[in-house]
């Protein structure tokens, strides 16, 4: 399969051969939602929980005896019929939101996803973003040429762009 091949100010630069098995998927919208679920539930953490009458603090006396005072027995006040006891059936943080997909089926996912963009014109490949030296302002042309040609939106980062030079220092 055949691809434009764009120079970093976003002019074609010329064509680029891009693998059949990749990039020229048959679209399957079903697997592809299957394994987004898959992705988004594996990185799902449980939230609610409620402590139950083993993890609420105190408790750890018998409130009265068990026989002879005419009251019903009672082994712990934080029982959860007791105010400030422990909730009987409430969410717990055990639980596990994780979902297994096959390999297989996960790589077919992208592949599909990968030739539908290509197919959409909504994927570019780019032969370097290299810069001649690390400026912030040099990348940000260098994207906003991509912006600017394509009518891509990159304002919808809130943070700016990290700055080059201080990750490479040292």
């Amino acid at each position: 399969m055949k691809a434009e091949l764009y120079d970093n100010s976003a002019k074609v630069k010329g064509d680029i051969d891009l693998p059949d098995r990749v990039f020229a998927a048959k679209w399957n919208p079903d697997l592809v939602k299957q394994a987004l679920d898959a992705q988004l539930a594996n990185s799902r953490e449980p939230l609610a929980h409620a402590k139950g009458r083993g993890e609420v603090r105190g408790g750890g006396k018998k409130p009265w005896r068990q026989k002879g005072t005419g009251r019903a027995r009672h082994g712990s006040i934080r029982s959860p019929i007791w105010r400030g006891g422990g909730v009987a059936h409430g969410p717990t943080n055990e639980k596990i939101f994780a979902v297994k997909i096959n390999k297989k089926m996960k790589q077919a996912a992208i592949f599909s996803a990968l030739s539908k963009k290509l197919a959409d014109g909504e994927l570019k490949v780019v032969e370097s973003l290299a810069i001649s030296e690390p400026k912030t302002k040099l990348a940000a042309k260098a994207i906003h040429s991509f912006s600017e040609r394509f009518g891509y939106s990159v304002s919808g980062q809130q943070e700016p762009l990290p700055r080059f030079g201080e990750h490479s220092q040292g």
